[in-house]
């Protein structure tokens, strides 16, 4: 079984918004709302080396979930979802490495394009490391209603 079902991937590739939840030093959590970019099997978000207490926490305990609750962030789509993830930072290429997902970045923020046209002269805003973001399980709500028991997927990797 794929780590995200074709209607999950639907609905975060649509998402303008997601709600990405992680873990503080403290043990408390902390949520970020950013724009989720799927690539494959895997989804990216975008952090600007600027905020490093995000990354920071992530690095020290890669559980994070995702979730997409702001159906007016989804256009058409109605549904919700909440996906456990092991996350990864990338660091190694921070003034390029994210432009591999320009297209899907665009394609969601034209406004973007306006800004990356200018980034010479915003240079730290460009400056970004890399989320990535491997499911481990969801929690899918196809009509949205989050009172009603959602459909669960387990990654095929973590189910054995």
């Amino acid at each position: 079984m794929p780590a995200l079902s074709y209607p999950v991937a639907r609905l975060i590739d649509a998402a303008l918004v997601g709600e990405l939840t992680v873990v503080a030093s403290g043990g408390w959590p902390i949520t970020y709302t950013l724009i989720p970019l799927l690539w494959g099997d895997r989804i990216f978000v975008t952090s600007s080396v600027l905020d490093s207490a995000k990354l920071a926490h992530i690095k020290r305990n890669p559980r994070v979930s995702l979730s997409v609750t702001d159906t007016d962030a989804t256009g058409r789509m109605a549904g919700r979802v909440t996906i456990q993830c092991d996350a990864r930072v990338a660091e190694d290429d921070l003034h390029a490495g994210w432009e591999r997902l320009y297209h899907n970045w665009t394609r969601k923020d034209p406004a973007i394009q306006e800004l990356f046209k200018s980034r010479l002269a915003f240079p730290l805003i460009f400056e970004r490391a890399l989320i990535e973001l491997t499911p481990r399980k969801t929690w899918f709500w196809p009509d949205g209603r989050t009172d009603r028991v959602p459909q669960i997927n387990v990654a095929a990797e973590v189910a054995r």
